[in-house]
């Protein structure tokens, strides 16, 4: 696999979408900064990609792969829940 800059963009691009949509999954506020949220985009969707190929999911056909979306948005959101839970028990944040 080659490595590009638009390579590098194109990554960063669906890895902040992809950040995103699992923030719009998991209820309630998450404080977290935007390039976490980006950071967390971008490995769920490199795993997310591995774990759906290793499920026999189609990844590369000529439109949008919804089942690896799916996968790859579903490992964004557990991240997100569990990043923003660590987060919230180190500042001494409870929730009701």
């Amino acid at each position: 696999m080659e490595l590009t800059v638009w390579g590098i963009i194109t990554a960063l691009f669906v890895g902040l979408i992809i950040g995103a949509l699992g923030r719009l999954v998991v209820p309630g506020r998450q404080d977290m900064p935007i390039w976490l949220h980006m950071l967390i985009g971008v490995g769920a969707a490199l795993l997310g990609t591995v774990l759906a190929r290793a499920m026999g999911i189609a990844t590369v056909t000529a439109g949008i792969d919804w089942a690896e979306l799916a996968v790859q948005v579903a490992l964004a959101a557990i991240a997100v829940a569990l990043v923003a839970g660590v987060g919230s028990r180190r500042r001494g944040v409870t929730h009701r």
